[in-house]
């Protein structure tokens, strides 16, 4: 995975945190990010549909539902795309020793293996929601924190 899933994932998670949409520069700033950076990884999730872009003076980007309709898979997909992370390139059709395409008509063993993997990690991250992520973080960094980082992120002294 990139490393602009971790990010849109921590996005997801402090919007959970306030009720105002907050500008990306904002966002930027909290997680000491280039706002440019950052800036691409929320146009993937709006792309995606799962934040959207609020224009105006008090604009910037808010989740477009519940934290618990989302999961990591989501926002993975937001970022990655929808593609598998292994892709078989049939290379045991290669070679001095190549195996015959018509003698290829089933998947290899590390196909095989990397699709049960693949299928598993799918799962795993569907399993897992934005609102499962901000509970976590309440009880990794102690309730409160949360709302200390929306009073933060919705301070106007900055």
């Amino acid at each position: 995975m990139s490393g602009g899933v971790e990010w849109a994932l921590h996005c997801c998670v402090v919007l959970t945190s306030v009720q105002v949409p907050v500008p990306a520069a904002r966002l930027a700033e909290l997680h000491d990010i280039s706002p440019t950076y950052l800036a691409k990884q929320l146009q993937a999730l709006s792309r995606a549909g799962l934040v959207r872009s609020v224009q105006g003076k008090s604009g910037g980007y808010v989740l477009t539902r519940s934290p618990a309709q989302i999961t990591v898979l989501d926002v993975v997909e937001a970022v990655d795309g929808p593609g598998d992370a292994f892709v078989c390139t049939e290379i045991r059709q290669r070679g001095p020793l190549a195996t015959p395409p018509e003698s290829c008509t089933a998947p290899c063993a590390i196909a095989r293996a990397m699709a049960a993997a693949e299928s598993a990690r799918r799962e795993a991250l569907r399993a897992v929601t934005i609102a499962d992520l901000a509970a976590d973080v309440e009880s990794d960094s102690g309730a409160g924190t949360l709302a200390g980082v929306g009073t933060w992120l919705t301070a106007t002294d900055s």
